[in-house]
């Protein structure tokens, strides 16, 4: 591997490309478009004790706004220093207009949930529907009120759609990242032609695998979500980027595993534990995914509150696996480090991906953070951890990161130039062990200058001592 070949000076080049080109996607993001735009649409009530149904008719819509809310932020006639927290029926019923202008009925009755208003100096924002594919240029939506007993002033309602400057911008960036993709995961298969699969490393068997999810994770069909009116390219999308995600999360339990596990690496004993803590993780994640879908599809008032239970308990136990995740997880570097501290080569590839893991790591808390302290669309607990952002930055830094993440594991884990004289004596370990001057091999810069011949004389020198054995 590359790894074996670069020096400290090489490995902070290697942090410093990385973070230069994490840094221009940021820049990039922040100059780019909004992600949501907005118009409104105001109703003066006239203190009517008894609201009445308010037909509210959205914009022209293309493919390109992807999703629809409408919102209703309240405002009562009292004072500011008034708390308040009611409840009341809403119902909704859901039209959609063609191009010629006829209406058709999308839901063939009316949706009734109830909804909780709470007011202190301001009252809360209320989701009134959520369509998560546009099937229509233009939509009417009806909305009535029950057993509302408040001096209500005014009533503005919202519609918000992605906007269609993002959505482009979006496409473009993802063909982007999925032909950076392909070139790097063409490169490294190549670099691995001469090899045969049994010398390859657990860190370069991984990246085979890995490569190839990450272009389903940049998802190549996601431009048919604007030319095909159905939820299936959105499913698609949520189901491509769980599976990388899960696959990353068993990446780093193998290698933090396997690094210090030599022999024979068994199914029962070694692959089946992680294979059932990470498919526990997404399992748990497909499944709020198309429950959350199937039930807006037939209900656009459904939100996740409306069944607390339920996904109350799905969410607790997605902490509970995620928890014991980071545990196992912790307990195998720990160990591996305590047990590799005295094998230079072997040390070193720990070392490194754990170095820039955390740093990987710590972005993304970070980038997640920002995206759940900000004000988004609270509409659902699925839809914010897989399409919603503030603004481009948040959408490119996140893409970017795992991308660059991975084309920078690629680089490190391919073959160097000199690997066939080196690949049988750095790959093993108890080689390596025999070398009085293995730190100077890896850090100096004598081995730096090597002459391909002198590789080929210490190969020589190795057959003459198991010869002599």
């Amino acid at each position: 591997m590359r790894l074996y070949t670069l020096s400290k000076r090489h490995f902070v080049l290697v942090f410093i490309v990385f973070f230069v080109c994490f840094g221009l996607t940021v820049f990039i993001g922040i100059k780019g478009p909004k992600v949501i735009q907005t118009s409104a649409a105001n109703f003066s009530l006239n203190n009517s004790k008894k609201l009445k149904p308010i037909q509210i008719r959205s914009n022209p819509l293309s493919t390109y706004n992807q999703q629809l809310w409408l919102t209703c932020a309240v405002e009562l006639d009292q004072s500011k220093d008034t708390s308040i927290k009611t409840t009341f029926l809403m119902t909704v019923k859901v039209n959609g207009v063609t191009q010629d202008g006829t209406t058709t009925f999308i839901h063939n009755k009316v949706h009734s949930r109830t909804r909780t208003l709470a007011c202190a100096a301001k009252c809360a924002e209320i989701i009134v529907a959520h369509l998560g594919y546009l099937n229509y240029t233009q939509y009417t939506v009806t909305v009535g009120f029950e057993h509302v007993d408040l001096p209500i002033k005014e009533m503005n309602f919202t519609w918000k759609t992605y906007d269609p400057a993002f959505s482009q911008w979006e496409v473009w960036f993802r063909f982007v990242f999925l032909v950076l993709t392909f070139i790097v995961t063409c490169l490294f298969a190549h670099s691995l032609r001469k090899f045969s699969m049994r010398d390859w490393g657990i860190e370069q068997k991984w990246m085979s695998i890995l490569l190839p999810l990450l272009l389903l994770y940049n998802d190549p069909f996601f431009p048919l979500s604007f030319l095909v009116n159905s939820w299936l390219p959105g499913m698609l999308d949520d189901l491509f980027q769980s599976v990388f995600l899960c696959a990353l999360l068993l990446f780093w339990l193998c290698v933090s595993h396997g690094i210090r596990v030599q022999g024979e690496r068994r199914c029962l004993t070694f692959y089946l534990p992680k294979f059932f803590i990470v498919g526990l993780l997404w399992l748990a994640s497909v499944t709020l995914g198309i429950w959350q879908t199937v039930n807006e599809l037939h209900d656009p008032m459904y939100q996740y509150r409306v069944d607390t239970g339920n996904f109350q308990g799905m969410k607790i136990f997605f902490m509970v696996v995620a928890v014991v995740y980071i545990l196992y997880l912790l307990f195998l570097i720990v160990r591996a480090c305590s047990e590799l501290r005295h094998m230079p080569y072997v040390d070193l590839r720990l070392k490194f991906l754990t170095a820039l893991t955390f740093v990987v790591l710590v972005i993304s808390i970070v980038i997640l953070y920002l995206r759940f302290g900000a004000q988004v669309l609270q509409d659902n607990f699925v839809a914010e951890l897989s399409t919603h952002y503030q603004n481009s930055a948040e959408f490119l830094s996140f893409y970017g990161l795992l991308n660059f993440y991975l084309y920078t594991l690629a680089f490190v884990y391919s073959p160097s130039k000199n690997a066939l004289y080196e690949s049988q004596l750095k790959d093993n370990p108890a080689f390596s062990m025999l070398n009085d001057s293995d730190d100077d091999v890896i850090y100096g810069s004598d081995y730096e200058e090597m002459p391909l011949q002198n590789g080929q004389a210490i190969r020589a020198q190795y057959k003459e001592g198991s010869e002599s054995d």
